[in-house]
């Protein structure tokens, strides 16, 4: 490689590297050739760089290390684009052997990268590479044990104007593992988009208020439908506002040719054009269904819009998020702490302010049972279905397994997951068993286990089900729209 060349590149990758720093990479990396950035995805130049490639996947292979687990502590839709990401990597990397085997044999390969879709970042429902940034999440489910607590009493002695833990994020050490954690205090306005606690403090820059917060959800995600549940319990569908995006996947920037991100949409009910998958197969798909509508706060296109304009541009356009309209900020897109907040933030307004899903007394017992439950059965049919070896499908399965027979076994002695009351456990538990049998079971070959062959399951469900405003939180054709139709990966012609 020619010294000019190698300049090139350099100037390339620190480009982007000032780009990444200052939030706007994934708006400008679609200009750039996967060859040009030098990242080991793009065009091979040499036979001996062919030669050195095909060395280094024989020995990846051998190490088993082609296919790394995702790391810990990953939320559903953070998952979920980790594993699209892995995918991804695997079609690039065998476009390059196929180039490299072409090039030892004396041909130039004819694969030109930048076919591969570059810009537009990872996120629910992202088809594009993640950044290492954009693998930070918030602390789910063991990282929570104290989370909350700390919020409320930072938020409770917040001086005036100071708005809690506004622009506070919390995130991993060096050497962090299990709980320990710090906080970094970052007057970016993407970390002001993330972390931020309504509260009651005098001057609180979020106070609770009726009609300010406006919730983004899919009826689809279990993550977005733990927060539905929890507004309908407490009563505050009149205080907080919702718009429900379309269940299926689309091109978040479509003018774009070069931006393959996929991703969350807003649904437009006037129209008469049907919706194919985002390969532009499958279907057709209604324009909307039932609930979706347009977004009434930005008129945005998709949830990628709204999360730039709040100025969090790292690719995770997920759902959940909690929109505060008079700022125009997000406060939350995190379901754990959006669903506190809506416990304990609007009693004042709300039609249930005795119900306490998280009372101080059962929080510890409520934290032990999230520990285990979300690693091996929340998150675990995501594991399951996006396994890439028979090894970690293996895991994946019987940790599943084991997980779903110890909540079979706690539920035939009591009534909810932590004893007499329903708590936020039982939140986080009943999403995933509502989708469990129609979706999971078959779609990620979770099919060891079924909740209807379990009489206790089945009774625990009818008890969550026929509780005030729960019903209404539950749309199983959209479930089943999203899951079916949004992982062409999975299911390329979307067939439900």
């Amino acid at each position: 490689m020619s010294d000019d060349a190698a300049g090139q590149k350099t100037s390339i990758k620190d480009e982007l590297l000032k780009l990444q720093k200052a939030g706007l990479a994934k708006q400008h990396q679609a200009k750039y050739k996967s060859s040009d950035t030098g990242d080991g995805a793009g065009s091979l130049m040499t036979p001996e760089e062919a030669k050195t490639f095909l060395a280094e996947q024989k020995t990846a292979s051998k190490k088993g290390t082609i296919n790394p687990t995702p790391p810990q502590g990953l939320s559903s839709g953070d998952l979920d684009s980790w594993y699209t990401q892995q995918k991804q990597r695997e079609i690039e990397a065998r476009k390059k052997r196929e180039e490299a085997e072409a090039i030892l044999r004396g041909y130039r390969g004819a694969w030109d990268g930048s076919k591969s879709g570059g810009g537009g970042g990872g996120g629910n429902g992202s088809s594009s590479a993640l950044s290492s940034s954009s693998l930070e999440s918030g602390p789910e489910p063991s990282d929570a044990r104290g989370v909350f607590q700390a919020m409320e009493s930072q938020a409770s002695s917040a001086g005036a104007g100071e708005g809690g833990t506004t622009g506070k994020k919390w995130r991993k050490s060096a050497a962090a593992s299990g709980e320990e954690k710090k906080l970094d205090f970052d007057d970016e306005k993407k970390n002001e988009a993330t972390w931020n606690f309504i509260n009651n403090a005098p001057g609180s820059k979020y106070a609770p208020e009726t009609g300010r917060y406006h919730i983004y959800v899919s009826l689809a995600c279990p993550w977005s439908h733990r927060v539905l549940m929890v507004r309908a319990l407490k009563g505050l569908q009149n205080v907080v506002s919702m718009t429900v995006v379309h269940p299926i996947w689309q091109r978040t920037a479509p003018s774009s040719p070069t931006d393959r991100h996929c991703g969350w949409v807003f649904a437009d009910p006037e129209s008469d054009t049907p919706l194919t998958n985002a390969d532009g197969v499958g279907g057709p798909f209604p324009a909307a269904y039932a609930k979706n509508s347009p977004d009434p706060v930005l008129g945005a296109f998709s949830m990628r819009d709204i999360y730039e304009q709040a100025g969090d541009a790292d690719g995770k356009y997920t759902v959940p998020v909690l929109y505060d309209i008079s700022t125009g900020t997000i406060v939350s897109k995190e379901s754990w702490q959006i669903m506190r907040m809506l416990n304990a933030c609007f009693n004042e307004f709300a039609k249930n302010p005795s119900l306490d899903l998280y009372p101080p007394a059962e929080r510890n017992r409520i934290d032990e049972v999230a520990d285990w439950m979300y690693p091996a059965f929340s998150n675990g049919v995501y594991r399951c279905g996006f396994a890439m070896t028979q090894k970690a499908y293996d895991e994946s399965i019987d940790s599943l397994v084991n997980a779903f027979d110890r909540i079979e076994s706690i539920l035939k002695t009591q009534r909810y997951i932590c004893g007499p009351n329903m708590t936020e456990a039982d939140v986080r538990l009943f999403v995933t068993l509502l989708r469990f049998d129609e979706i999971y079971a078959l779609y990620f070959k979770c099919n060891a286990r079924s909740v209807s062959s379990s009489s206790v399951l089945l009774d625990y469900c009818r008890d969550v089900y026929q509780m005030d405003g729960i019903k209404e939180t539950i749309d199983m054709e959209q479930c089943m729209a999203h899951y079916y139709c949004s992982h062409t990966e999975l299911n390329k012609y979307s067939i439900i």
